[in-house]
């Protein structure tokens, strides 16, 4: 993917250094696993302990050393996810600023994208904010952390993504390269623009009166439609020149790879079809690829009969 030296967006909020970790990692909503916090039995630390530890603070400040700072950059514990990786030190390589610029530009990208559509059906497209942070973070939605994965939160029209999620997605399922990560964020935006269009306000008003199996059926619509939307922007990307060799196919694989049959035959060995919420691999893959096949967003009508 070519991105570097592109345009990159100024609606990214980085709460990197304000976050905390106490959550094992298991993306797209799916339950995660706390990991138990070390200490003494009852908790608390002594008040000899607490007044050393800020003197020792003070003392690594005025040498110029942060220790907040150290400790929100710090590592973020995967329980479930087989590794343990810090920010700033990728196996892909990239450096956390990398990292940034990329989230940066690819947001950019999605925004030249929906702003030109929107503007072509005589509406305005209103940008969201991509929220970045490490471990956890609050949002109006609900606690954000290494267990809920990337989300939308229609409440405030922010995306929220933990900057690890791209070395689980890599590690753990199996989908590595830069644009099977842009997929994710293109993903994320296309459930922005189903909050704009007036999509996810009626699925929330309807979930209320629904069960859980008819619920989980609708929200797959739902998920699918935005991965059709994340499609649409990969044929916008293709165009402006920024796809290289492979791209498609590393966004197809990240499509297979995070499908909910895929997810339970790796995660508890066997499918369970009416706990569905997001869609089977062939059903994501399929709806990423009509929505790049057509570039329209009248392809993307996941409500009208099968999927």
């Amino acid at each position: 993917m070519e991105w570097r030296g592109r345009r990159q967006s100024n609606n990214v909020e980085d709460r990197r250094g304000q976050s905390s970790g106490g959550l094992g990692r298991n993306p797209f909503g799916r339950s995660g696993i706390q990991i138990p916090m070390g200490g003494r039995r009852g908790g608390g630390l002594s008040i000899g302990t607490i007044i050393f530890l800020v003197v020792i603070y003070f003392v690594l400040k005025a040498m110029g050393i942060d220790m907040l700072q150290v400790l929100g950059e710090g590592n973020v514990g995967g329980a479930g996810s087989g590794y343990e990786q810090s920010i700033g030190q990728r196996p892909s390589g990239q450096s956390s600023d990398d990292t940034t610029a990329f989230v940066r530009t690819v947001l950019a990208e999605t925004e030249t994208t929906w702003n030109a559509i929107f503007s072509a059906s005589g509406e305005n497209y209103r940008e969201p904010t991509l929220v970045l942070f490490a471990g956890s973070t609050s949002s109006p939605c609900g606690q954000a952390s290494s267990a809920t994965g990337p989300f939308y939160c229609p409440a405030d029209s922010k995306v929220y993504l933990d900057t690890e999620f791209f070395d689980q997605l890599e590690q753990q399922f199996d989908a590595a390269g830069d644009f099977a990560q842009a997929y994710v964020i293109a993903h994320e935006v296309g459930h922005h623009v189903q909050n704009l269009t007036g999509v996810l306000p009626e699925f929330n008003r309807q979930r209320r009166s629904m069960g859980q199996r008819e619920a989980n059926q609708m929200s797959v619509r739902v998920e699918l439609q935005a991965d059709c939307y994340a499609g649409i922007w990969a044929k916008s990307a293709d165009k402006e020149g920024i796809l290289s060799d492979g791209d498609l196919e590393e966004a197809l694989n990240a499509a297979q790879q995070i499908g909910d049959d895929t997810l339970q035959k790796r995660s508890q060995g066997y499918v369970v079809p009416d706990a569905f919420n997001h869609g089977t691999s062939a059903q994501r893959m399929k709806w990423f690829k009509r929505g790049y096949d057509s570039g329209n967003v009248g392809a993307c009508d996941t409500f009208s009969g099968a999927i």
